[in-house]
């Protein structure tokens, strides 16, 4: 048997502190973090009476004019009320703007010299404006997009289908990224405004 290195030991007790501070910092750093659940009864926004849901669901969201804009709207207005609709009397009034990007995704060379498209992406891109209904201040704005894919099979029916179906998954998925992004937003102007 042999003794202990004292080079090897100085070094193991250097490494374990190294080691130590990390996750003393590490546990800081955690601690600091902000994060609230949407569900929770708590409020967004500071001196708000209501908690995060009653909030959100104080929103009105404007008519739109597109097909697809109508679907982001119906399932914004579905994912902020939780199945209960609009407000009768708002807090807050968001005004929405939905555009629509088709494009082929691929090219498949078919039995003729000509390339027929095979697959393709719709995707939406929201601009939002969230005000205060009573005094028309706007609080936040924000652009939020998604993308969805689809088959374009040869029938044309089966082919406007697809694209329809993908349109009406992309607005679901809007929806629910407006839904959050609105959120942090009145996290943020509640912030400020007690600042």
């Amino acid at each position: 048997m042999s003794l202990p290195d004292p080079e090897k030991t100085e070094v193991t007790l250097l490494l374990r502190r190294i080691a130590l501070c990390g996750l003393v910092a590490s546990v800081a750093l955690v601690s600091a973090c902000t994060v609230r659940p949407l569900y929770s009864s708590a409020p967004l926004t500071t001196g708000s009476q209501v908690g995060a849901a009653a909030e959100l669901a104080s929103i009105s969201v404007k008519p739109v004019g597109t097909r697809y804009a109508q679907q982001v709207r119906n399932n914004l207005i579905f994912a902020l009320g939780q199945g209960a609709g609009e407000p009768a009397s708002p807090v807050y009034s968001l005004d929405l703007g939905v555009s629509e990007l088709v494009e082929s995704a691929a090219l498949v060379q078919v039995q003729t010299d000509e390339d027929e498209p095979t697959a393709g992406t719709v995707t939406l891109t929201a601009n939002y404006v969230l005000t205060d209904a009573r005094t028309g201040a706007v609080i936040a704005t924000g652009k939020r997009s998604v993308p969805s894919s689809f088959d374009r099979p040869r029938q044309e029916f089966a082919s406007y289908r697809a694209q329809i179906d993908a349109e009406n998954r992309a607005a679901r998925e809007l929806a629910d990224l407006l839904r959050l992004s609105i959120a942090q937003d009145l996290v943020k102007h509640g912030k400020t405004a007690a600042s």
